[in-house]
């Protein structure tokens, strides 16, 4: 009978349970979302992408000069429609896949274990590196606003980390519902900016970008393919954060399938619309991309005017571009517990608290992306050239994998979505290799070198629970249990109720019980056994008290050397080590112990096979 390698580790009564993506909730709804915090929660990276998407494309177009800018309508048509490709198929992903997973669901059913462990890395990188880029970007808008902020970038962006991380601490809930007003004022103030630019026939004011230099090439090339195959490259980082609302399916409210679906069509609704239309605002102003000014703050200019409504689209900008981070901490940790069900990460990440939030993979995101911002100094300009890649990688794969699906189901119009499929996986796979190839330089072969070694990282993880899984038998019927002597030693330094205690817990577990005692080779140790000795023989518990002598002051090896020769006098004992230790009343109190049954319990652990209890004797506060 094969083993299976899936270990259940969970430690019991710690108030968190497993993941449950079935039809019925173990939790209450009220911590699950709706489709409206849905979008709140899962679509601020693709909703803020539009404050530099449109300006990759500018930027790359701009080496054309003016002829080459009269490009971004069509190239952001082509994005768009990519992103319309994109939406539709992870609609199906979800209606297919509604345990979550995204990507990395389709490909394990439909690509191998390889490939979507190879799916599952990029995602990973894409996530921790979408949160290091959003938070650094947030925090670079705010100090073009206030320069004398400049210096202290690393701290402003490590305490809005911190406060992203401690809503989502809360639960994916309570995080969409502190993000609703400022998702909700960033999309009004741009598609306001959209609709009255639209009534404009030229800018009505060009402050924002007076003063500054253009950045337009003064040796202009010619518009040729390549150009505008970099051009698509480059805004289609607009569409980092399609994929997040699929791979956290099991945080949404029943039925989770159908209210995902909407929220992935909003999202990519709202998101298309702001795309072009944006792109169709700076074809009508005639807008040039200038050094030191953002191309929304030139839009918002020439459409609003230099005004409270001017400054207003900045500072919504400001906080969604810093607060895009969220959509990392609604996807990954969702991920991050179904790699650990399927043993390529630690179970613990498995696991999720009351709030229906995967506590372990939220505190593992942050750390790992205040990492990355000490590392980076807080400088979005290195951070950049690594973001995008992934999430390409994921998008390229899922396309593939859903072409196989639709070629495995041949259900109704499956002609249809697998052409649909093809067609957005050429798109995105000519993507990223175009993004890897030009940013290769630039920091993203560090991508490339770290894919692999994050694949490899989860295949050491899945071996090291198929060992585990082999040992314990997983998977097979066990032998029948049988009752065996057992031996409970119990280490004691002094007579106390403690010691009563735990001498009345051993001998209801045990069939003999032995009290030792480590005899300190100094004169005070000596002392200290005398006097032991003297008040046990007194006491007459009916219990053998052993004294172990140490050369050293050491206090656990003495004790497992006892073990492990009660081990090999009788093999067929079981052998337990009871550690009586004080559950002080207040936590701060726990400073004020010696920590001897800690000490003991890891030496125990650490060198024997023999069973550890801690007996804990609480001490009443009021006592």
């Amino acid at each position: 009978m094969s083993t299976l390698a899936k270990t259940d580790d969970r430690p019991a009564g710690t108030g968190e349970e497993p993941p449950d993506t079935g039809a019925g909730h173990t939790a209450d709804d009220r911590h699950r979302l709706t489709a409206t915090q849905g979008l709140a929660a899962l679509s601020l990276d693709a909703m803020a992408s539009v404050a530099y998407g449109p300006e990759a494309v500018v930027l790359v177009l701009a080496a054309a000069g003016a002829h080459g800018l009269g490009f971004t309508l069509p190239v952001t048509l082509a994005i768009a429609a990519l992103l319309a490709v994109l939406v539709a198929s992870y609609r199906q992903v979800i209606a297919a896949f509604p345990d979550g997973g995204g990507s990395y669901a389709v490909a394990k059913r439909h690509l191998g274990r390889r490939t979507s462990l190879f799916t599952a890395a990029s995602l990973v990188l894409d996530y921790v590196l979408n949160v290091a880029v959003s938070v650094t970007a947030g925090v670079a808008a705010l100090t073009s606003a206030v320069p004398s902020l400049y210096d202290d970038r690393l701290w402003l962006c490590l305490g809005v980390l911190a406060l992203v991380t401690a809503v989502n601490l809360r639960g994916i809930v309570d995080s969409a519902k502190a993000f609703i007003v400022p998702t909700a004022v960033f999309v009004g103030s741009i598609l306001t900016m959209i609709v009255v630019g639209l009534f404009r026939d030229a800018p009505v004011s060009t402050e924002a970008a007076a003063g500054h230099a253009s950045a337009l090439s003064g040796d202009a090339t010619a518009v040729g393919a390549l150009l505008l195959l970099k051009a698509f490259a480059a805004g289609c980082s607009a569409l980092t954060g399609v994929e997040a609302v699929a791979n956290a399916v099991p945080s949404f409210r029943a039925p989770a399938p159908r209210r995902a679906q909407r929220t992935e069509v909003a999202l990519g609704a709202l998101l298309g619309v702001m795309l072009v239309g944006l792109s169709v605002l700076i074809g009508r102003f005639h807008l040039q991309p200038v050094e030191g000014v953002t191309v929304l703050a030139q839009l918002a200019d020439a459409s609003l005017g230099h005004n409270a409504a001017f400054y207003l689209v900045q500072f919504a900008t400001v906080v969604l571009l810093a607060l895009a981070a969220n959509t990392s901490f609604g996807g990954l940790p969702v991920l991050m517990g179904l790699l650990a069900r399927d043993n390529y990460l630690p179970h613990v990440f498995g696991l999720k608290a009351e709030r229906q939030v995967h506590r372990h993979g939220v505190l593992a995101l942050a750390a790992v992306s205040a990492l990355l911002l000490v590392l980076s100094g807080g400088d979005v300009n290195t951070l950049v050239p690594l973001f995008a890649i992934g999430v390409f990688v994921g998008f390229t794969i899922c396309q593939v994998g859903m072409v196989r699906h639709w070629l495995r189901e041949r259900s109704p119009g499956w002609r249809g979505r697998t052409l649909l499929n093809g067609f957005g996986a050429v798109l995105t796979g000519v993507s990223a290799v175009v993004v890897t190839a030009t940013k290769f330089t630039e920091g993203a072969w560090l991508i490339v070198l770290a894919l692999p070694l994050l694949v490899a990282a989860f295949e050491a993880v899945h071996r090291a629970y198929g060992r585990i899984g082999e040992r314990l038998g997983l998977g097979r019927v066990p032998e029948a249990p049988r009752r065996c002597r057992s031996v409970v030693v119990v280490p004691v330094s002094s007579l106390s109720r403690l010691t009563s205690k735990a001498l009345t817990s051993a001998v209801s577990l045990g069939d003999e019980v032995v009290a030792v005692t480590v005899a300190q080779p100094d004169a005070e140790g000596r002392r200290a056994t005398e006097s032991l000795r003297r008040d046990w023989e007194l006491w007459d518990p009916g219990v053998a008290l052993v004294e172990l002598p140490a050369s050293t002051r050491a206090l656990g090896r003495p004790i497992v050397a006892y073990v492990r020769e009660l081990a090999d006098r009788h093999p067929d004992d079981r052998v337990t080590v009871l550690i009586p230790e004080v559950e002080p009343a207040r936590l701060w109190q726990r400073m004020l112990q010696n920590q001897r049954g800690a000490v003991v319990a890891h030496a125990v652990r650490r060198d024997t096979d023999a069973v550890i209890c801690r007996l804990r004797f609480r001490i009443d506060a009021r006592g």
